[in-house]
Order: C-alpha cells, then structure tokens, then sequence
C-alpha cells in the first residue's frame, strides 16, 4: 500500500472513530491536528502526500501525524514491492486472519470501549469463526438477540449486592 493511501484509510478511520460517518477531510485533519496538537500541518501538504506528488513525509510530519493517528510512524511509509500482509501458510490461516482483522478492528474502535472489548474477546475465543456464525444465527432468529442482551447484562440489583 503506499503511503496516500495509508492516510486517505486513517481519514476514513479517525472519522469513522469521531463520529462523523464519513471520512474525516484533509482540511478537518489539519485544523484537528492544530487544535489537538498545537502544530501544524497544511492541507495542501496532506494533499501532495495523498496524491504521490510528495512521496516521502519528513520526519517531523510523520511523527506529527502518527501521533494524530494513533499508528506506529514505521506504519506511514509505502509498503515495499511485493509487499503483502497475508499469511502464507495454509495451516489455521483463515482463523488467523479473522483474528487479526479482528484485533485490527478492536484497536480501530478503541474510544468505543464495549465494542473494542467485544472484538477483543471474539480474537481470543478459540474458535472466533464459529462466534461469529453463532452471532450470525442469533441475529436472525427474530428477537432472541434482544432478550439474550436483558438476560445477559447485569442488573443494577445484581451489582447492588455485589
């Protein structure tokens, strides 16, 4: 993946965790950064980047906007060549990529700390695919996701007592 692409994808995720069901636009990414940060970082500079006509971030940018983004400055680089972050063995493969894209997802919606917990717990649970089909049937039977969501929660008398 190159690195416009990296920041368009952290645009559309630091949206997605702010609320703004969109992605977040260079210009509101730059007033943020200047906000939160008290630095700055111009749009048309995020532009360039994004449309490869700058293809490397200087070092101070870079930390300035993983720091905004919450990611690994390493992560803001383009991916070499043949680059894939597939697994190559066959071996629980798929189990382990739903993990991933699991634990991926958990730290995405990580100021949602109900959903990071529950992406957390699927990641871990042995068999995470066969949660989800479980889910997946749950969510289908018409009501039962509701009624097993008043079972299982903790009632305030519960809590009283504890």
């Amino acid at each position: 993946m190159k690195l416009g692409e990296k920041i368009r994808y952290l645009r559309e995720v630091e949206g997605a965790v702010r609320g703004l069901d969109r992605a977040m636009t260079q210009q509101e990414v730059a007033n943020a950064i200047r906000t939160e940060l008290k630095k700055a970082l111009s749009q048309s500079y995020l532009s360039q980047i994004e449309s490869g006509a700058r293809p490397h971030l200087s070092g101070t940018s870079r930390m300035l906007l993983a720091k905004f983004f919450k990611v690994h400055p390493g992560y803001l680089v383009d991916d070499p060549e043949g680059y894939s972050t597939e697994l190559i063995s066959d071996i629980g493969a798929l189990e382990d990529k739903l993990d991933l894209w699991l634990v991926g997802g958990a730290e995405r919606f990580r100021n949602d700390p109900d959903v990071s917990t529950a992406l957390l717990a699927l990641a871990k649970h042995p068999d995470s695919r066969r949660c989800l089909v479980l889910l997946q049937r749950i969510l289908e039977n018409p009501g039962l996701a509701g009624r097993l969501f008043e079972v299982l929660q903790p009632s305030n008398k519960l809590q009283e007592l504890m």
